[in-house]
């Protein structure tokens, strides 16, 4: 899925509770005299005004960090109050603040305060402890580097695992997935459409095991199987595929053919490496034909369809984010490969992806595809928490077989 990508990419963007937050019942305070940081999910939040401390108790700004939560925020100027609304699987929590009030009514019972919101050059502050006590989040106070730091709580989204290059030992996983992306087809470098070759290519059947069997028992325990289309353009043969009216339209037709027939409910287009070199305009209007006709005969036949894009802070500039979008379900963004992949990926460049992609694209229409080739169970959960803080529909693990148990425990903290 990232061979290319990984190769060129990096030549070109290298060069919970009151009991974490203190030791004791109490909020500790941090040293007013220094700045103060607030981490979500272990990256930095920014936020409009410092967190302050009130009768030993630490304040921070509500708006800016219940948003990060997916927290609806409504402000009552004639009431001076704030509701705050969040639906999950429970049901939807209502909490009402009242300015200058230690009773909070959190669904229509009263709930007393540590201390009152109180306002700050328009912002309002209230005791960091509301977000663990409210809304589930873990929250922590370290006064040597003077940080807040908050992990948001187990959030039920989108989530996409693919199935590729030696999955198979990993597949008892499967289930736990929305979506599993089979990755058994690719474009060759003659531009055909073929399940065969040395990789990406329909394996072997183990035993009584077949991919055949292993599509059907996906679908039946309720985890929608997609057909994965893989292939670069490091010979120019996506280029020619695009350019070819004549074979392009046979590939389309041998894609949702090989789809329908084996029993997938789905294609995820995995075409990578345009716009490197060449008419970078000329490979966006190219792409977004051949994605207006797959599209087409894939609805059709009642195919959904995704598709896996470099980020826009890549090299790759080949794609039209806005136009893929209202063709296509959901478009996948490629969070990694920025650097050795031997260590997680920064999360500042996956912010930033994800920001440009939200200029183009509904954030509904967004799935976060995360690494885990690069990533650990250290760090893992700091990428899910991006795609959480930004409110995408979800995210897409690369890859089943190389997730191992301990990253897979610490996702299941967060999604799974």
């Amino acid at each position: 899925m990232k061979r290319f990508a990984q190769i060129l990419l990096c030549s070109i963007i290298a060069v919970g509770g009151m009991a974490a937050l203190s030791t004791s019942t109490s909020e500790a305070a941090p040293n007013q005299s220094g700045k103060v940081s607030i981490m979500l999910d272990e990256y930095q939040l920014p936020f409009p005004v410092q967190p302050t401390v009130k009768d030993g108790t630490t304040m921070v700004p509500f708006r800016a960090i219940s948003e990060a939560l997916g927290v609806k925020v409504v402000w009552n100027q004639a009431k001076q109050e704030i509701t705050a609304s969040k639906s999950g699987a429970a049901g939807t929590k209502q909490v009402v603040l009242t300015m200058g009030s230690k009773n909070a009514v959190v669904d229509g019972r009263i709930v007393k305060l540590i201390a009152s919101p109180q306002t700050v050059n328009g912002n309002t502050l209230i005791p960091l402890s509301f977000f663990s006590t409210q809304f589930g989040a873990v929250v922590a106070w370290d006064q040597v580097t003077k940080t807040v730091s908050i992990t948001s709580p187990k959030e039920d989204i989108y989530t996409m695992g693919f199935y590729a290059l030696s999955s198979f030992d990993e597949r008892s996983m499967i289930p736990s997935f929305d979506s599993v992306a089979f990755g058994w087809s690719r474009i060759d470098k003659e531009g055909q459409f073929t399940t065969e070759g040395k990789e990406y290519r329909w394996p072997q059947a183990a035993g009584t095991v077949t991919p055949e069997s292993i599509i059907q028992e996906t679908n039946e325990q309720g985890t929608t199987p997609y057909l994965m289309v893989y292939s670069v353009d490091g010979g120019l043969e996506l280029t020619k595929n695009l350019e070819d009216k004549e074979l392009q339209n046979k590939t389309i037709t041998s894609i949702v053919d090989t789809a329908s027939q084996k029993g997938f409910k789905g294609i995820v287009l995995d075409l990578e490496g345009l716009g490197w070199s060449g008419d970078k305009a000329k490979a966006r209007s190219d792409y977004n034909a051949f994605i207006k006709n797959l599209s087409l005969k894939a609805d059709q036949v009642g195919l959904k369809l995704s598709i896996v894009l470099h980020p826009l802070n890549s090299a790759y500039s080949g794609y039209d984010y806005k136009t893929l979008a209202s063709l296509a379900d959901d478009l996948i963004i490629m969070g990694y490969a920025y650097e050795d992949e031997k260590s997680p990926e920064p999360l500042a460049k996956v912010d930033e992806a994800i920001l440009l992609a939200l200029k183009e694209v509904g954030k509904d229409k967004l799935i976060l595809g995360i690494s885990l080739a690069s990533e650990n169970e250290q760090s893992v959960n700091a990428k899910i928490g991006l795609a959480k803080r930004y409110g995408l529909k979800g995210i897409a693990i690369w890859r089943i077989g190389i997730i191992g148990q301990a990253a897979w425990n610490e996702m299941n903290t967060s999604v799974f």
